[in-house]
């Protein structure tokens, strides 16, 4: 596990510092591949997550690929989500589950965005909020770490 975890996950960053990119590009990267990871729209992320990187000249590549790493942590977050929303704006929140939520998309995708609209906006509220700081911490975090291995040669190396 531990080869695996070097090999699929540390080395590729690695490689991004030898390709002279900066700990704090790579930080951001990190920091907004979480963040936008976890927005509590299904289907939403890859598309933000290009957007950002386009704008931001972030490695695209990397974005994605850190947003596919916490996609199962968009899914445990979802109906937190919904419900921080709906107590946020005092109305009453959807009673579904993830797995009602997706049987709902298959069903009709069209009929699940009108059903939820309102409990979804409500849910993006308080993402923005959460999101906001998770960047601002995850990127300080990754800042740290990334310097720490940015001054050992022999990780780069």
């Amino acid at each position: 596990m531990k080869t695996w975890i070097h090999r699929k996950l540390v080395s590729p960053f690695v490689e991004l510092l030898k390709q002279g990119v900066s700990p704090e590009k790579i930080a951001l990267t990190v920091a907004l591949g979480v963040s936008l990871g976890t927005v509590p729209v299904l289907g939403s992320t890859s598309v933000l997550c290009t957007l950002a990187a386009l704008r931001l000249r972030l490695n695209l590549a990397a974005i994605l690929a850190v947003n596919w790493v916490v996609y199962p942590l968009q899914i445990a977050l979802l109906i937190p989500f919904l419900r921080a929303g709906a107590w946020l704006f005092r109305v009453e929140g959807p009673k579904l589950t993830v797995v009602q939520i997706f049987g709902m998309i298959r069903a009709s995708i069209w009929h699940t965005i009108t059903a939820l609209w309102t409990a979804t906006m409500h849910a993006l509220v308080v993402w923005a909020i959460t999101g906001a700081i998770a960047t601002v911490v995850v990127y300080l975090m990754a800042v740290v770490l990334l310097k720490s291995f940015w001054k050992r040669p022999s990780v780069i190396n």
